[in-house]
């Protein structure tokens, strides 16, 4: 019998760090899961732009990105990877765009743009990502190191990542909501 009878699939919701997460490449990081099965999980960091443009790295790309048109670090694993995400609203996506979850959907980069280009909503480029291994995932949510919640379909394209964190606590119902008000640095009340 497998594990996935146990563990119910996060695939497409939003992994949000709780204040009380450690470890620096997480701080408030909202994460999108882009797969979570009894193998692992995959996701990318949703609001951690650099200063890199998208055109600097994949310029046949760069005028489907939607603003900042930057390149995002998805996370600490594989940096010089990238990964490729779009909302395509409808049923049917094009060839070289897989669903994932709802309307958001991995781009494959080697494709023309000019195959997906047309049917895209929305385009962010991600450099890396984040990974767990087989149940190391759900030992950090019993710990208490993210909050699991819906994804929308705007989170993925976000026009000011830097607040996003907030943003997507404060559509919480209850507690989750108040966190989105928690401090930057405690320390300074």
């Amino acid at each position: 019998m497998s594990r996935m009878t146990e563990v119910s699939s996060l695939t497409g919701r939003l992994l949000v760090a709780t204040p009380a997460l450690a470890d620096p490449n997480f701080d408030r990081a909202v994460v999108l899961l882009l797969d979570h099965d009894d193998e692992g999980s995959l996701g990318v960091v949703l609001n951690r732009p650099t200063p890199v443009t998208v055109g600097d790295v994949l310029a046949a790309w760069a005028g489907l990105a939607g603003e900042p048109g930057v390149v995002f670090q998805g996370g600490p694993v594989s940096l010089d990877a990238a990964l490729g995400i779009a909302v395509i609203p409808g049923d049917e996506g094009p060839l070289g765009w897989r669903r994932v979850h709802g309307a958001i959907g991995l781009v494959d980069l080697e494709a023309p743009p000019e195959l997906v280009g047309p049917a895209l909503g929305a385009l962010r480029i991600f450099a890396g990502y984040a990974g767990w291994g087989p149940g190391q995932l759900e030992t950090e949510l019993r710990d208490g190191a993210w909050y699991v919640v819906e994804s929308e379909p705007g989170d993925v394209s976000h026009p000011r990542p830097d607040t996003l964190w907030r943003q997507v606590l404060r559509r919480q119902r209850g507690e989750l909501a108040m966190v989105a008000t928690y401090p930057d640095d405690p320390s300074l009340n």
